[in-house]
């Protein structure tokens, strides 16, 4: 399993086109990837799983992916979140 922490930058936190740029890269990936803020997780996989977090500025997220491209899952989506948010 690999694992990164962000705190988010945005100043509307994660909405809707961010999170449909995750949603979107999280589906090119066979291995399992959630998101976690405040011990709640959610399906990246799944736009509601990522919107219902409610995540806000100054939020810090972790985010897991587990499966046979996790290396490779974890370093787009870690990009992704430093460019987006």
């Amino acid at each position: 399993m690999k694992e990164f922490k962000y705190v988010i930058q945005d100043a509307q936190g994660i909405h809707a086109r961010p999170a449909g740029i995750l949603v979107k890269a999280a589906g090119e990936f066979k291995s399992d990837l959630r998101i976690d803020k405040d011990g709640k997780k959610g399906d990246l996989k799944r736009i509601f799983g990522v919107m219902g977090l409610c995540v806000k500025k100054g939020d810090e997220i972790r985010v897991t992916a587990e499966g046979e491209d996790e290396a490779e899952a974890i370093e787009k989506i870690e990009a992704l979140f430093k460019e987006n948010l």
